[in-house]
Formats: C-alpha cells, structure tokens, sequence
C-alpha cells in the first residue's frame, strides 16, 4: 500500500501491521478531505474502481467514469443522512462499471471525523469488492444469481434513487435506466399512469418490446395492467402459457420477445391507483413470497413517488408562472447592441427564488443592464425581487445617475418589512460612446469577452448588499466607468451559475470563463451553452444570465461628446462654453449651423444661470444614426420644469423656449435625478469633417454607406 491510504479514525493510531492486514483481506482504504474536496485511495482501493495511480487525481468527481448517476447521487444520499444525523459511521453496496465495461458490485463503509462543533472535517474508510459476497450469499436452491438477496439490495438501490426523484420525468429517468432493468434481473420494464379513465405507458425499456396499440388504452381493455389498475392487485405469471391463455391478444408480443414470466403492480397511493408496472422476464420465475413482497415494496415505493413527483410537478408550474410574470415579459430592443437573456430554476430547491435580470430603456438612448439575486428560494424572495426591479425600474427612469439608483433600492430594501437582503449589478450603457457606468452592490463582478475570444475581469468597486448598506451606515455606492469596444460582450450572472458543492467559487469563475471565451460567436447559442452546464447538475441555487454585445458596424463612428462646467458669476466658463460651442459646430460638420446651435445654447445657459443657484453643464454629442444630428444639453441641480409661454407685445422674457422651439429640430426636458436636462438636437450635413481642426476638438468622420 502507498503512503496515500486512510489514517484511523477519530485520532487513533494504527500499528504497522493493520496496513498488511487490511491488504491481505483486499480491502482497500481511502481518506476524503471534505474542505479540500480530495479524496485520496490506497492502491488498493483503485484497484476495486480498476484504476491506475496515473488516472485519478484525487478528485470524487473523477469517479464518474466508474459509477453510475443513479449510483452516485444515492451514495451522496447515504453520506448526507449519515453527516445531518450525528452517526458516527456510513456503509453502503453499490455498483460500478469497470474498464471493460462490466458491472460488479463494492461495499463501502467509512467513519466521519468531526471538529468542536460537530461538524464533519474528514471521512476515513475501507472500500471492497462485494461481488463473490452477494453471489454467494443467496440461498442455494436453484435461484437465478444473485437470488432475493441481490434482488433485495437492488431494490433498496432504486427506492434510494426514487427518494430523490422530484418530477415525474425523474422517476421515469430513474425506472427507464437500463442498468437498473437489468440489476432486477428482468428483460423490460414499462409504467403506465392512469389518466382520465385511460392507462397511458410513459416509459418502457426497451421501446420495441411494447405492444402495438398499447401505449394508451382504456382501463376496461384486456390487457395485464389495465387489469392490475381495475382490481388493485398485484398479477404474477410464473410461464408464457399461463399469460397467454389469460390474454390471447398478447400471444404475439410474448412469443416474439421472448417473455417467459411477468410481474404487473399496481400503483396505489392514498387508496387511488395512480398507475401500473410492469415487469418481464427472459426465463419462467417462480416468484417466491420473498421476491414478490420485494416487488411489491418497489411498487409502494414508486407509488408514493409518482404521487409527491405529479404535486412537484403542478407546484412547479405555479411557482415558475410566478417567477416569470415577476420578470420582464420582453427585452426591449438596444440600438446598437445584441441582447440575450436566461433564467434558470433551482432543481433542488421549490422552484423559485429570487434570481432576476432586466434591460431599462433611458433617454439619450442610453439603457440601463440590470442582474440581481435575492437571498432564499421560496415564494417570498420572488415577491421582494418583484418589488425590488420595479423600484430600479422607477428610480433610473427618474434620471438618477447608477451611484443614486442603487443607494435608493437599498434604503427602499432596508425600509421594507423584510430580512432579506439582495445583491446587484447595475450597469449604465451608452453605446455611442461604448461607455460603461458600473454599480456592484455585494455581487460577482462582470466578465467581458472581448473580440478575440478572450475574456477578462472587471474590475468594478463593490459595496454592501442591498438592504445593508443603510443598516452599517454605509449608504454609498461608488461607479467604476469602463469601455465597451465594438465586438465585445458583457457577462453579468448570478453565484448559481459558478457555485456549486463540487467546485470552490474560483474554480468555477475560471470554468466560466473559458466557456465564454470557447463558446460560439452567436450570443444566443452562447447563453444556451452557458446553461447546459446548470441544466444537467443538481443544483440548489437559481440562475439568471444576460449577455450584451456591442456590435461591430459603425464601431469606426464613435460620438464625440464635450462637456464644460458654467457656474454663476463666471464670465470665464461662459465664454469657454460659447468658444466650445462655436469650435464644435464648425468641426463636427455643422458649420451652416452654427449661429442657430450657439443661439440655442446661450439661451438655454442663460436660463439656468438666471432661474436657477446652481451651475449650468453643457454638454455637446455628436450622435450617429440614419442621420447625422448634433445635440445640445445644459443640465441644471433645479427639478422645476421650463415652460413655454407667450411675452407679449412689450415683455422682454418668455420669448426664449418659442426661440429654442423654432431653431431645433427636436428638443425636450427629461428628469436628470435630483434635476433636468434641457436638450436641443440639429440636423447636420452629411460631410466629413475639416482637416484643420482647432481647440482640440476631435475629428468627425462622415457617415458610412
């Protein structure tokens, strides 16, 4: 034996003759690391899965390849029970498939080593192959191998699988294993449920061996199990004869694939039968009184799991009706940009929880990206997440910058009558720019893949949760800005998409990344391929995923934006802003313009200084589109609306707005937060733009064709 064997447990020592014995009798030991998430074997015990030392990493998840799902969750159900109840030791058979792809039967047996507090650190134990055991054991009078001795663990083995089964779909999955058909020693299996006075076979292994015509029938039919449905008894036939003179129909079918015995059980739970199985035999079987009682427990067993899958199933359906009437019914469409979305329930929690995403249209054709989580799975984090995104909704609607939005939805989250907290990422996007404002409220940092393939990290600061941020007096949120470049997609997703039990959190981010940058060009069949992975484990944490990439057209037209400060009793920053003006009407190809678009902004300016205490902030865009427009705005801290009005023959005021309203070809007021935003935009020439710039101002290119 190597050095990698097990060490006693709970801190025993062990003499160096225990190792010689423990080989001499083929059992082999092992030690299971829960922290680390290492499982190390003796040679041994590699030698019971029929491995080589170069074909285990000391990862339970290389085991895979050896033991079945059906296998593995029910030993994973063994060890929980065993951990949750206090019990100092675990022992379970189970089946594995060797190199040469046969079947043989291990027993495993460890001890739990628990810290202070209880809970379990390490798992020492011996593994063993149990085949000759169970072979051997069965009564020798003439039985098949195995007799009602491996019968009876095999049939412990499925009701342990059956335990597990949450939807209908999962015991047919758990039923229709050939390996398990072939574990109960019977040729093929199929269920029939009984549905509206009809029995309806939904499973049958293998698919040939059914009977034409007998996939729905009537309950009154003559047929075996519509028989065992009618009566509520179990029907056994020990000979092809004796079932066929019973159902002449079936003397065909029973010929022709060989059935020599049967076994037909009805599906009673809560004194309604529900359904039927069946089971067929290659050789004539004299069911004994312990073989039957087996089978019989098997059925019971089925019973009650079919009955709580079918209330699984309509809970479900309700609880994920619920989790999407709580999220956007459609993504808007974003200028510029491709958008994917998804959202995955948890399979071992109730279905629902708190996991959410949502795209907000903003003016200026901004958008707002939004992906949250939150805390608990069950109807009341899918209720808070509602009123939560609506609040985000609302409150960036408002015109609030990122920092305001999330510093709101947290003091609304803290005030309302819940425990609950949430974390979020809100990104701010402008696409004219590719410009990213990035809020991160206790959640997993963004991902981008850029055009390459590659993928990288943002590095965006992060606050407390929302919800606590108020509650540790820590109400702010920083804004980390950062570029989108035409051609890259941003990653924002929730912990159930990277944390699992069998991975720590940095194994996964990693995972995650390299299936981002591997994964295909088209956004959509990306996101699918990201929630393969969450689709085929059992997890216990939802996920909600959304992809976002700038696309490549016009990624050579970038907006050219300016921006000066006025404040009042400035003469300096208003000339500046006039010269910034004039400069960037001219440059940026409007020189026809010019005057209209320096009139329009000196008056909107004006007003501010004039009505307002605060500052005025100009900012001048050029914006990309079917036309070419220049944009005008002047932001003020006032949330008192401008209004048009008429001055008058002798009024010198309230000629301004019918001024702006005649020179602009398009202008508005939106909400600004705490302020407004008076915007002006103008039509230019399609030209380029001229050489010789001046003031820094940066060159414009013509629009493509």
């Amino acid at each position: 034996m190597t050095g990698r064997g097990a060490d006693p447990p709970r801190g025993e020592t062990a003499s160096t003759d225990e190792v010689p014995i423990l080989e001499l009798n083929r059992l082999g030991s092992f030690e299971w690391d829960l922290d680390r998430r290492r499982l190390s074997m003796d040679d041994t015990a590699l030698a019971v899965f029929d491995l080589r030392n170069d074909e285990y990493d000391d990862r339970p998840t290389s085991l895979g390849r050896r033991i079945p799902m059906v296998e593995r969750r029910r030993i994973a159900h063994v060890v929980t029970k065993a951990i949750r109840s206090g019990a100092d030791s675990y022992g379970t058979y189970f089946q594995m498939q060797r190199r040469d792809g046969e079947f043989q039967w291990a027993h495993a047996q460890g001890y739990l080593q628990r810290d202070r507090e209880g809970r379990v650190r390490k798992v020492y134990g011996i593994v063993r192959d149990a085949t000759d055991e169970l072979e051997e054991s069965a009564p020798q009078r003439g039985e098949p191998q195995g007799g009602a001795r491996q019968l009876g663990v095999v049939v412990q083995s499925t009701i342990s699988a059956l335990a597990r089964a949450h939807t209908v779909h999962d015991v047919i999955n758990v039923l229709e294993d050939s390996h398990d058909v072939e574990r109960l020693g019977t040729a093929s299996l199929l269920l029939g449920l009984v549905r509206g006075g009809h029995v309806q076979i939904v499973a049958a292994t293998p698919m040939d061996r059914l009977q034409p015509g007998a996939e729905l029938t009537r309950v009154e039919e003559p047929f075996p199990t519509n028989e065992a449905v009618r009566t509520l008894r179990p029907l056994f036939y020990a000979s092809p004869e004796e079932l066929i003179r019973q159902y002449p129909a079936l003397g065909f079918a029973v010929r022709a694939y060989g059935v020599s015995s049967a076994a037909y059980l009805p599906l009673i739970a809560q004194a309604h039968c529900i359904g039927v199985i069946g089971l067929h035999y290659h050789d004539e079987h004299a069911f004994t009184d312990e073989e039957r009682n087996l089978l019989l427990a098997l059925a019971s067993s089925i019973a009650q799991s079919l009955q709580r899958a079918m209330f699984y199933d309509e809970a479900k359906d309700l609880a994920q009706s619920l989790q999407q009437a709580m999220l956007p019914h459609s993504i808007p469409a974003v200028p510029g940009a491709d958008v994917a979305v998804r959202y995955r329930s948890a399979s071992m929690a109730r279905e629902i929880g708190g996991d959410w995403y949502d795209v907000i249209p903003l003016p200026q054709g901004r958008f707002a990206a939004v992906i949250g989580d939150v805390q608990g799975h069950d109807t009341h984090a899918a209720a808070v997440m509602g009123q939560l995104r609506i609040v985000l909704r609302a409150y960036a609607t408002e015109g609030h910058t990122p920092a305001t939005v999330m510093a709101r939805a947290s003091a609304f989250l803290h005030e309302l009558d819940t425990e609950r907290f949430a974390t979020c990422v809100y990104a701010e996007a402008d696409l004219t720019t590719g410009i990213l404002q990035l809020v991160r409220a206790g959640h997993l940092a963004p991902l981008v893949r850029l055009a390459d393939g590659g993928c990288r990290w943002l590095e965006v600061s992060g606050g407390l949760p929302l919800g606590h941020s108020h509650e540790f007096g820590r109400p702010e949120y920083d804004t980390t800005a950062v570029e989108l470049a035409p051609g890259q997609t941003l990653v924002l997703f929730t912990d159930g998409l990277v944390e699992h039990p069998d991975i720590d959190l940095g194994e996964g981010m990693a995972a995650l990344a390299a299936k981002v940058s591997s994964g295909p060009e088209d956004l959509d069949e990306l996101a699918d391929r990201l929630c393969v992975v969450v689709d085929e484990r059992i997890g216990e944490d939802d996920v909600a995923l959304l992809l976002l990439r700038r696309r490549r057209e016009g990624g050579d037209r970038t907006c050219r934006q300016l921006r000066r400060d006025v404040a009042p009793n400035d003469p300096d920053a208003l000339r500046s802003a006039r010269n910034m003006i004039r400069t960037a009407g001219r440059t940026l190809g409007a020189a026809e313009r010019t005057d209209e678009i320096e009139l329009v902004a000196d008056e909107l300016i004006t007003n501010v200084l004039l009505h307002t205490d605060g500052p005025a902030t100009v900012t001048m865009r050029q914006l990309q589109g079917p036309d070419q427009r220049l944009r005008v705005e002047v932001e003020d801290a006032a949330s008192a609306l401008p209004r048009r009005r008429e001055a008058g023959e002798s009024g010198v005021s309230g000629r301004g707005l019918i001024l702006v309203d005649q020179l602009s070809d398009l202008w508005g007021v939106e909400p600004r937060g705490r302020g407004k935003c008076v915007w002006s935009e103008f039509l230019v020439p399609e030209r380029r733009a001229d050489p010789g710039a001046a003031d820094g101002v940066p060159h414009a290119p013509g629009p493509r064709r």
